[in-house]
Order: C-alpha cells, then sequence, then structure tokens
C-alpha cells in the first residue's frame, strides 16, 4: 500500500498534448480487489464518445478513465473522442462509429458538453410547438403538438441531432450520457484562456445550465445518465483538489492519471447497477 500511494505522488517529466514538457502523474497501479471481472459488464465491447477528457492522446493525463475501466469491468472500448469536440461533433462521431463497427458494439458513453459551455452555445429549446389534429376516443380534436428541433446551432438541437441518430440506429445497445465534470481554469497559450467555470460564458450562463440540459435531454431520450458533475468528488476550485488535475498553474481543467482513476471508479459502480446491453443472449 505504501508503494502504491507514493506512486500517486511521482512526478514524470513527458512531453504532452501541446508539445511541451510537462509534469504529469503516473498511472495508477490498480489492486485486485478493486476490479469486478464477474458482472454483465466483462466482454462486452464499449464506444466512448466525447472530447478532451475522452481522447487517446491522453491530454493533460498518463493514462484516461476509460482505461481503467479496461482492467476494472474487463470491457474493451473503442474512442471517438477528440479534445475540442462540442455537442455537434458528437453526431459526426456517431457516423464514423456506425462507419467503422456497424452495430457491433454492446454500449455506447457520451461524455461531453463543457466545450458547448466554453464556447458559447445558446441552450436553445428541445422542441417547437405547434396544433395538430388527432383522434381522441373517436372524436377528432385539435391538440398542441411537439417536435423535436435537430440543429447544430444550439446545444438541445445538437444533443437531439446525435440522440436521435444512436437512438434509431443502436436499438439493443445501452446508450449513456456523462455530465460534464467541474471546470478550473486553464491557460494553454496565450491566445487560449479558459477562465473557471464561477465567470458565466458569453450567453450569460454557467456550467450549471449546461448540465441540466443533459439531465432533461437523458429524460426524454429514455437514457441512463452518470452526473460526474455530482458525483465524481472533482472539484477544482479548491486547492486541496489539485491533486487530481494536470497542472497546479495551467490547467486545472483535465484530471491527471489520479483524476482519472477517480472518474473510473465512480463510472465503474454506476455502471454495475445499469444493463450492459439488450440482445437476448
Amino acid at each position: 500500500m505504501k508503494n502504491r500511494i507514493a506512486g500517486f505522488c511521482i512526478l514524470l517529466l513527458v512531453f504532452g498534448f501541446n508539445g511541451f514538457a510537462q509534469e504529469v502523474v503516473p498511472k495508477v497501479i490498480l489492486a485486485d480487489k478493486e476490479k469486478t471481472l464477474d458482472t454483465q459488464w466483462n466482454g462486452k465491447r464499449v464506444a466512448f464518445l466525447g472530447d478532451s477528457m475522452t481522447d487517446k492522446r491522453r491530454v493533460g493525463t498518463t493514462y484516461v478513465y476509460w482505461e481503467y475501466l479496461n482492467e476494472l469491468l474487463g470491457i474493451e472500448s473503442f474512442v471517438y473522442g477528440i479534445s475540442g469536440n462540442q455537442w455537434d461533433a458528437i453526431y459526426k462521431q456517431s457516423l464514423k462509429l456506425y462507419d467503422e463497427k456497424a452495430t457491433n458494439v454492446d454500449a455506447i458513453l457520451i461524455f461531453a458538453g463543457t466545450n458547448d459551455y466554453m464556447h458559447n452555445t445558446p441552450l436553445g429549446k428541445f422542441f417547437t410547438e405547434t396544433t395538430k389534429q388527432t383522434n381522441f376516443n373517436g372524436k377528432e380534436v385539435t391538440r398542441k403538438y411537439r417536435t423535436p428541433i435537430l440543429n447544430d446551432s444550439t446545444f438541445c438541437g445538437r444533443i437531439n441531432k446525435a440522440m436521435s441518430y444512436l437512438k434509431n440506429n443502436y436499438p439493443q445497445q445501452q446508450i449513456i450520457i456523462m455530465t460534464p465534470i467541474h471546470r478550473g481554469y486553464a491557460k494553454f497559450n496565450d491566445k487560449n484562456v479558459q477562465p473557471d467555470e464561477n465567470y458565466a460564458n458569453g450567453q450569460g450562463l454557467y456550467i450549471d445550465a449546461y448540465v441540466e440540459i443533459l439531465k432533461q435531454a437523458a429524460s426524454y431520450w429514455a437514457v441512463p445518465l452518470i452526473d460526474l458533475y455530482s458525483t465524481s468528488g472533482l472539484f477544482p476550485m479548491a486547492e486541496s483538489q489539485l491533486q487530481y488535475f494536470h497542472k497546479k498553474d495551467t490547467d486545472r481543467l483535465h484530471p491527471n492519471a489520479l483524476g482519472d482513476y477517480r472518474l473510473a471508479k465512480t463510472i465503474q459502480y454506476q455502471l454495475l447497477g445499469l444493463p450492459s446491453g439488450f440482445v437476448k443472449e
């Protein structure tokens, strides 16, 4: 145990995603007792869609949360997340997933939304509303009628567009939305400085508003939601929490390997309470 804890504290000098030498925390070595390899998730093929938190290039970390999940749950991961992507790109990632794997996956996890907040995406609305005639108990009546908005220009429209595609093309797969985690300060260069979440974005909205929209979307599209914003425990506005993030002075946004470990443990135990797919076995 002492060696394991010491491993958290060792810092290595490596070349990071931006090409600069950076100090990073090494991978957490998992104990056998942490692994749950005899569950419904063992051997399942899981696709991950998202942004830099999911990117295979390991932005700010030496080991991404889905890599831990491979070990913790025995899943096989297929990763489509790209740094900087917003929810409009989730639709594009979904197209690529289908092009490469068709329906040969068991579950799809989506971890995105933080860049929509940072880039001032309007929230928009989930539906347009009009009136329409319908038969009610043998009589023609006029009722209010809603239609989902599918577009790339609003947060709601982007979510609807991606989820409509996924629900229509993956009817037997488990699809899960995960909320963004809390946002700390980041400065990647002089022209890419991102204030922490205590500042509203250009729409006058806090990140909480985008988290709430994702909760509503999960409800409407009938998919589970893993609320990492609330349950991960990662809170970069507290100095004591910076042990979980990439770099104290310039990147309190991306979790390091210890932060990704904490993310993975949170996701692990949420997944244990969910079906891994809906194909008859």
